[in-house]
């Protein structure tokens, strides 16, 4: 099946096409047929199924059909997600794909000053991508109305519940239409979360899906413990190895990937960055430098990525660890594809062990530790160490060496 078998309009449809997808994932081959009837969905998928673009691109489709032209836009859909990182995630997926829609979104969080998120509310937006604190705080200010969402989301409900949003997201349901369309996802179903699906939805019909967590299993996987300063030494240093002929290299977020690109050219080291901020004839020429082997290094923050097929990729490196543990599994698929080789590389710092932690608690297995490697971590805790030992370059600029002897090796990372 491909996506012109699911009735897409042309602009979603030439979208798709310049983000370089062409077949659905289950969970969107399923779903998008569903929610294109108007009809409420309850769904039990985990990041990394491909369930953003699932629920985004029937809801481009929808508001298209109906596009209102007041002079101010109101909100007509409602996406609710616990994280600011999957806030920003679903925002960059609904611009990606809704790019020749003439439809807009915002995104707002906490954790930042609220002055940089108003100004698009008060201009007005069609699609409104939100953690519950910050879109419960700025409804208390009058910015935005949800009067007029026909299309409401709620993400990764089980997350909400962990996390203490269930009686915000609540305060919401009282505030929203009773005629609206609802989408509900969840990765696990506990009671609390079926019966707050049985208060949001209006006979749904259900989908469940499961990441393919195989592809796990057949990749060759290892961490380096890794202080954040010595992580483009460590990257310089692997790509020493000419067996590495291509490498897909990931980071978290856009300046970071052009940070590790100007680093590797200052290397004599072919790279080249692919990310939201790089116009699309420019994400597809890297693209196909890449496949053709004339760039060695593709960096890629993971909503660019998305759309990466290469054959016969056999390095994946995260530059930075996901923060979010599905990503993760995301990310090194990319590579031992129809049973090739594969091998993901991670660089852990002090400050991305628990993030760690979270990955091998997902993918149910211990990721093995390469210990003898030239820039063993020194920083085991940036937080409970406040006086921090620097290590001297000689005048030879050799590889820098532990501030105590075999400390880096000793250290288990646990």
């Amino acid at each position: 099946m491909q996506f012109e078998s699911l009735n897409l309009i042309e602009p979603i449809l030439k979208s798709l096409q310049e983000e370089g997808y062409t077949i659905p994932t289950p969970i969107q081959a399923q779903a998008i047929p569903i929610i294109l009837q108007g009809t409420d969905l309850l769904g039990c998928a985990q990041t990394g199924t491909g369930k953003t673009a699932a629920f985004a691109i029937p809801i481009l489709q929808l508001l298209s059909a109906n596009k209102q032209f007041a002079k101010k836009r109101k909100i007509r859909s409602l996406i609710v997600t616990p994280t600011r990182e999957l806030a920003i995630q679903i925002g960059e997926s609904f611009t990606a794909y809704g790019r020749h829609t003439g439809l807009s979104n915002t995104v707002i969080f906490g954790g930042v000053n609220q002055s940089q998120q108003t100004p698009a509310l008060v201009r007005g937006v069609d699609i409104l991508i939100a953690t519950p604190g910050r879109l419960l705080d700025l409804m208390g200010q009058g910015y935005l109305s949800l009067r007029d969402v026909e299309i409401f989301v709620l993400d990764e409900a089980d997350r909400m519940l962990d996390m203490g949003f269930i009686h915000d997201v609540k305060r919401l349901l009282e505030v929203l239409p009773k005629q609206k369309q609802s989408l509900f996802f969840s990765a696990t179903m506990p009671p609390e979360i079926v019966k707050l699906a049985s208060t949001i939805l209006y006979k749904p019909r259900e989908v469940s899906v499961t990441p393919v967590s195989s592809t796990v299993d057949i990749i060759q996987q290892s961490i380096y413990f890794v202080d954040k300063g010595n992580k483009n030494a460590l990257l310089v240093e692997i790509l020493k190895d000419q067996a590495i002929k291509t490498a897909l290299v990931f980071t978290r977020t856009k300046h970071g990937a052009d940070h590790v690109v100007k680093m590797l050219l200052k290397h004599h080291i072919n790279a080249e960055a692919i990310h939201g901020n790089k116009a699309q004839n420019a994400r597809q020429r890297a693209l196909a430098n890449f496949k053709a082997q004339t760039t060695r290094v593709l960096v890629a923050t993971d909503i660019a990525a998305r759309g990466i097929d290469v054959d016969d990729l056999e390095y994946v490196i995260n530059f930075e660890i996901s923060n979010i543990a599905e990503t993760y599994v995301h990310r090194i698929g990319r590579t031992g594809r129809a049973g090739a080789n594969g091998t993901a590389i991670s660089f852990c710092d002090a400050e991305e062990k628990a993030y760690l932690k979270d990955i091998e608690k997902l993918i149910q297995k211990k990721i093995p530790i390469v210990k003898e490697h030239p820039f063993p971590l020194m920083i085991h805790n940036p937080v409970k160490t406040p006086k921090v030992q620097f290590v001297r370059r000689n005048a030879g600029h050799q590889s820098p060496k532990p501030a105590v002897a075999g400390e880096g090796r000793r250290w288990s990372g646990r």
